[in-house]
Formats: C-alpha cells, sequence, structure tokens
C-alpha cells in the first residue's frame, strides 16, 4: 500500500466520520424537541396523580437526597381559572395555557431517593396541608424481583395513605398496624422507601416550609 492510498483511506474515513456525526445531529435537532415534549407530559401526568383534586401544581424548588437531583411542588386549587393562547416559540405554533386566579395551597408533592438493596428508589409522594402522606409512587428501582420489588404493589403503597411523619416508620413484627408492615425478606428496601425516601423527605419538606429554609413559593419556581 503506498503513500497515496493511506492518505486516500484516511480522507474517506474522515468524510464518513463527519457525514455521520452531522446525521446525528441533525437527528437529535429533529427529535430532542419532541422528547422533551414527552418527558413533560409524563412529568405532569405523574404529579396530577399525586393530587388528583389540584388543579395547579407549581415547582418550589430543588433539593439533593443522596446527592441525586430531585424536586418539590406546591399543589393549589383556584379561584378562577383564565385561558390564554400564547405561541410558542420552538414550533410556531399556539397553545393554550392556564392561569390560576386567586389561588389556594391543598398541599404539596415531593420526588426523594431511598438507598435501597442494589439501587437507588426514585419516589413521588404528596401530603397534605398538615403533612399527611395522601398517595406514594415509586418512579424507578432496580430492587431484587420477587422481594424488594414488592415495593411497586398496591398493598404496600396504599399503606402509606394517612400517615403523619411519626408513623413513618417501618413494623417488622407485623403488630403495629399504625406503621409500615415490612415486606417479608425485603426490610432493607421497606426501610429505603419508608424512612430513607418518604419519611426523610417529608423533614426536608416540613423545613423549608414551615422554617422558612425555603421562601414559601420561591425557590426555583416554575409556573
Amino acid at each position: 500500500m503506498t503513500f497515496k492510498d493511506i492518505l486516500k483511506i484516511t480522507f474517506n474515513l474522515v468524510v464518513l466520520y463527519l457525514a455521520g456525526g452531522l446525521l446525528l445531529a441533525a437527528v437529535y435537532a429533529k427529535t430532542s424537541p419532541v422528547i422533551y415534549q414527552k418527558n413533560e407530559e409524563e412529568k405532569r401526568q405523574a404529579l396530577q396523580a399525586m393530587m388528583p383534586e389540584a388543579q395547579d401544581i407549581i415547582k418550589l424548588g430543588d433539593w439533593y437526597p443522596h446527592e441525586k437531583h430531585a424536586e418539590y411542588y406546591e399543589a393549589r386549587k383556584c379561584g378562577e381559572i383564565k385561558i390564554k393562547t400564547i405561541k410558542d416559540e420552538k414550533t410556531g405554533k399556539t397553545k393554550e395555557i392556564k392561569e390560576c386566579i386567586d389561588p389556594e395551597p391543598i398541599g404539596y408533592i415531593v420526588q426523594t431517593f431511598g438507598k435501597g438493596y442494589s439501587s437507588y428508589i426514585n419516589i413521588l409522594f404528596s401530603v397534605d396541608k398538615n403533612f399527611v402522606v395522601q398517595r406514594m409512587n415509586i418512579l424507578h428501582h432496580a430492587e431484587t424481583p420477587g422481594l424488594g420489588d414488592e415495593i411497586e404493589k398496591d398493598w404496600f403503597k396504599n399503606q402509606f395513605k394517612g400517615k403523619d411523619i411519626d408513623h413513618l416508620v417501618v413494623d417488622k413484627t407485623g403488630t403495629r398496624k399504625e406503621y409500615i408492615q415490612a415486606i417479608t425478606g425485603a426490610t432493607i428496601s421497606t426501610r429505603a422507601v419508608t424512612e430513607d425516601g418518604i419519611k426523610r423527605g417529608l423533614e426536608f419538606l416540613i423545613k423549608a416550609i414551615k422554617e422558612g429554609e425555603v421562601e414559601h413559593g420561591a425557590s426555583g419556581r416554575e409556573g
């Protein structure tokens, strides 16, 4: 193989890599807005499921359990809802947005993480204005199938409704129904959700709202 042949092959490879890079960039530019909108819609649906009676949910701020980014929100009812039509700068299309007039807070929604047996468990839960748990859901985990993955079951998740911070405690005996009953063979996963995840998240929320560590509705707020 001559030096000229080597140059030719090198040139062809460079052209091929550049063409591939440009193609990937074009595909990303085309699909990223769609992916972003899909993710935002999935987030909106997940939040609404935590407090279906809320007419408006706004972000209050961010926090970092186990150094992982998480968010917390205020759920509100509106005295009146006004519909505005605006133009989307990205797509050029018009869309309708709600404006919540005279909002009244009815509760809060918190994303949190608990350190499980084989994963960090991504959790979403809601509380009323008295900081009593209303609903919870597991967004993501990689706990042991047949054991730790019981945290996804309704029988486990339904235990949290009506629990205040003093009753977010795991009971391994199965005799104290006022607490959270441990999953057989998966106490670590149970504690990760109950105490490391939800209880810790609720402690943070109470401190942020009640003690003014986060100015109410002002940190990282999104409409």
